[in-house]
């Protein structure tokens, strides 16, 4: 039996569900990028928001590429569940929020009615840091835009000409990527395409809509066909689209709307004048500490993030990492508790429960490191702060770069070590032309700590 509307009366009474009509809700969002994370938590946000009261904040999804989670969520009605796994037991919700998926690649005129919509006010989107198309130095690279096809400035652009043309209201447009200044990337990435293509609309855009940028925060591992097996087992009915996460969750957003808003704030999300804080303590404490789990984890030949944490060496390099480095490289808001934050994050890293890839954290390096790591090492170098946790952990990013690897740029690493070596990878990679040369320079004592990492990590 199958997860869907006519099943619902079937779920085990102990399964949380929403409390509101769905057939009677307007579509209100939609999402570019579904996948795991968005329906583990800015869905869950708004199931919650419509729970407590709120109404008519339907969710469209659109995958831009892959047909999986149409595939998925399609014979279920749109309906999955979302399983908590904690140390002191589990437990369930069906989220009933995510009213279509449509698959952009093949959906084009759903999508493009669905973002012309009036009733639709919010474009959320979760697709990862290669979806922004940016250049080394934080630019949009317009050709790389124009021969991806498809991409969100595509799509987006189509909805605003639609939306100037009907004489409609503009969107707010929430990116939910782990990007330092998300909403100002945005839009500064969707001007420079839209200049490129009807600097009109661009000044359309910048008068009709707004770009807040927000802070997201919860563990998602990748689901495994073990897991629902076991949400199978629990619920009593196969569905495909399960999640499995974490307690925590956190979403901070800048309250800078373009018109009516969920009522997020009201079920746990918060709205601030300046994002800027918390997602600088996201990126280099949360994430920071996770890349270096998972490359010097890797290195190790451990698989879960929980293993690493619990390795004596590893744990306790980067739990210096997060308490005497990335903690001194910002300025918290005022009332943001970095110290009890550090430690929530350990007691996460450490769950059992939620088994979390390293291979899977370790994706996307080069995409990532620049906001975890490098930005925290050149504003510590800013203040006299030597940074000996980063730099191991960045010298093991270096050795696993060398070998097959999932990434945007696995092409120019692999090039990269080749025409260096070892002996010369500091500067392919960090030098004045290196691949990531923009971001952070070493200094003389980097240099040497980098390279006594790189031979010590290259013969264990």
């Amino acid at each position: 039996m199958r997860l869907s509307a006519a099943t619902i009366d079937r779920l085990p009474t102990d399964v949380a569900r929403f409390d509101y009509d769905r057939a009677a809700q307007r579509t209100g969002i939609v999402h570019l990028g579904i996948g795991a994370f968005h329906r583990a938590h800015q869905a869950v946000f708004t199931d919650a928001a419509m729970s407590a009261g709120d109404r008519d904040w339907a969710i469209i999804g659109a995958s831009l590429r892959s047909p999986a989670v149409r595939e998925a969520l399609a014979p279920q009605d749109g309906l999955y569940t979302v399983t908590v796994k904690a140390a002191t037991g589990t437990g369930s919700r069906l989220i009933g929020a995510v009213r279509d998926v449509v698959v952009a690649s093949d959906g084009k005129d759903e999508l493009r009615r669905a973002l012309a919509s009036p009733d639709v006010a919010i474009v959320t989107m979760t697709v990862t840091e290669k979806g922004y198309h940016r250049r080394s130095d934080g630019t949009l690279d317009i050709a790389a835009v124009d021969r991806a096809g498809g991409t969100i400035y595509h799509h987006l652009a189509q909805a605003f000409a639609d939306r100037r043309a009907a004489g409609m209201a503009g969107l707010t447009l929430l990116s939910c990527d782990n990007l330092a200044h998300n909403g100002g990337i945005l839009a500064a990435s969707l001007g420079a395409w839209l200049d490129h293509v009807d600097p009109a609309l661009g000044t359309w855009f910048a008068g009709e809509c707004t770009c807040p940028s927000t802070m997201v925060d919860r563990i998602v591992p990748a689901i495994t066909a073990a897991d629902l097996d076991a949400v199978e087992a629990e619920l009593g009915m196969r569905d495909d689209a399960a999640i499995v996460t974490e307690t925590f969750a956190q979403w901070v957003i800048e309250d800078r709307f373009a018109g009516r808003r969920p009522r997020w704030d009201a079920v746990g999300a918060q709205l601030v004048a300046d994002v800027a804080p918390y997602e600088t303590a996201k990126l280099r404490m949360l994430n920071g500490a996770h890349s270096a789990l998972a490359y010097r984890g890797l290195l190790a030949g451990l698989s879960y993030a929980h293993e690493a944490i619990g390795d004596p060496v590893i744990g306790q390099a980067v739990e210096r990492l997060i308490r005497d480095e990335a903690v001194a490289s910002f300025d918290p808001a005022p009332g943001q508790d970095l110290r009890a934050y550090a430690e929530a994050l350990l007691k996460r890293f450490a769950n059992p429960a939620l088994p979390h890839a390293l291979r899977q954290i370790a994706s996307d390096g080069s995409q990532k490191i620049p906001q975890r790591w490098l930005a925290s090492l050149d504003a510590n170098a800013a203040r006299g702060r030597a940074c000996p946790e980063t730099l191991d952990a960045l010298s093991a990013w270096l050795i696993y770069v060398r070998g097959p690897i999932d990434d945007p740029r696995a092409a120019d690493l692999a090039a990269a070590w080749s025409s260096a070596g070892r002996a010369g990878i500091v500067d392919a990679m960090f030098g004045e032309r290196g691949l990531l040369g923009g971001h952070w320079r070493p200094n003389a004592h980097d240099r040497a700590l980098l390279d006594q990492a790189l031979t010590r990590f290259d013969t264990e």
